[in-house]
């Protein structure tokens, strides 16, 4: 569901336009503030992803709400409700990047059709900001390879969530582990060791991104029996710490 907050001073014209607007149906969800300060509060507490603000209020202005609210760098597209006498404000809002501006009295149809084109920018921008999946890259090829890598392989892709060395699945394939550490890295590019930390960080982002699971469950479920180690394996692969990487997707979300 869309967020969005309503910050104006006038408690007739907040309420109207919070009330008499179906906002469910089009799937958003509305909070009200009744001064810049208020709002901004509201701002940092709700995240909201559109913000329609007055400009003179009480305490803290809009122009100024936004302009603290930016150097939090808050995530929402904003629209201006301003009078014909406010166009010098109205000009420092647009320096501030609002999607829109509204005069008053404010026309209900003109401010819903304003929080929608507001809300389907902010996602384009989003999803166009949205970082990629670290580790999407295809970790094994096709084409032909040797038996006991090809055996080495599958192993890594079917049991990576177990423990798992090079040393006993050469045991396995009645190979020496020398001949078959040579032979991986000649054909896959890595060490067996890499290959197998680059796979199961790539599950533990698919996790992550995809079904919000926690950080020591992901850790336990990609096969790393130690949460420090898991986190250290994750950055080296990704650059972020996992807890940076949910934060930032989710920022996209």
């Amino acid at each position: 569901m869309t967020r969005a907050l309503i910050v104006e001073d006038e408690a007739l014209i907040r309420k109207g336009l919070v009330c008499s607007i179906d906002w469910i149906k089009y799937d958003i969800g509305v909070s009200e503030a009744s001064n810049g300060a208020e709002g901004l509060a509201a701002i940092q507490k709700l995240q909201p992803d559109v913000v329609v603000t007055d400009i003179k209020m009480p305490i803290m202005d809009g122009i100024e709400m936004l302009e603290k609210a930016s150097r939090l760098s808050a995530d929402f597209a904003a629209i201006i409700l301003t009078s014909y006498g406010e166009f010098e404000f109205a000009q420092k809002a647009i320096k501030l990047g609002v999607a829109d501006y509204i005069l008053k009295p404010v026309d209900e149809e003109q401010l819903l059709a304003a929080v929608l084109k507001a809300r389907e920018q902010l996602e384009r921008r989003r999803e166009a900001e949205r970082p990629e999946l670290p580790m999407s890259a295809e970790l094994f090829p096709a084409g032909p390879r040797n038996e006991y890598v090809e055996a080495a392989v599958a192993r890594i892709k079917q049991d990576y969530m177990e423990k798992l060395s090079l040393e006993d699945i050469s045991a396995e394939l009645d190979v020496s582990p020398s001949y078959l550490s040579r032979k991986f890295k000649e054909e896959m590019g890595h060490t067996f060791l890499d290959l197998l930390n680059m796979y199961r960080v790539q599950r533990a982002v698919s996790l992550l991104a995809g079904t919000g699971a926690l950080v020591y469950e992901t850790a336990a479920q990609t096969g790393f029996a130690d949460y420090k180690h898991f986190c250290a394996v994750f950055k080296k692969y990704t650059g972020l710490a996992p807890t940076e990487f949910i934060k930032r997707w989710k920022k996209h979300d």
